[in-house]
């Protein structure tokens, strides 16, 4: 593997670590980098069941990335979750957004918003394995 493709990798596995602290991150800021981490996961394993169409494994990939779905998936993971991953949960779940959802309820909207951003905590911290896991309980136990 070349040297910038071992970057990307070493940056994806450990998170950014460099110069930030996650814990001094917005709520909102996490859920933003949080929801690139938990698409990532879902087109994944999508693209992991086989080879179709762009537009099929997008309309599957919507399976799991919405706010109904991704609610469900931390009600099933919740009891997984340690103390501070439960905090972080709060943090974003609770963090006001100037985004109202539209065509969607406003609690699961605010639980997805939770969960983006316990998954974006997880990756700034460098704990990918920590988030994949989790990801993988809450798919395991929602199917």
């Amino acid at each position: 593997m070349n040297k910038p493709l071992e970057d990307v990798k070493a940056l994806l596995i450990e998170g950014v670590q460099g110069g930030i602290v996650p814990n001094e991150v917005s709520p909102l800021a996490l859920a933003y980098i949080g929801d690139a981490i938990y698409e990532i996961f879902v087109r994944t394993m999508v693209l992991s069941k086989g080879n179709a169409p762009v537009n099929k494994l997008h309309k599957q990939s919507r399976e799991y990335v919405n706010a109904k779905a991704q609610s469900d998936m931390y009600h099933v993971i919740e009891e997984y979750l340690t103390e501070q991953e439960k905090a972080v949960f709060r943090r974003g779940r609770n963090a006001k957004s100037f985004t109202k959802p539209k065509n969607m309820d406003l609690s699961d909207y605010r639980y997805a918003t939770g969960l983006e951003a316990l998954f974006g905590f997880l990756y700034i911290s460098g704990d990918m394995e920590r988030a994949l896991t989790l990801f993988k309980i809450g798919v395991e136990e929602e199917s």
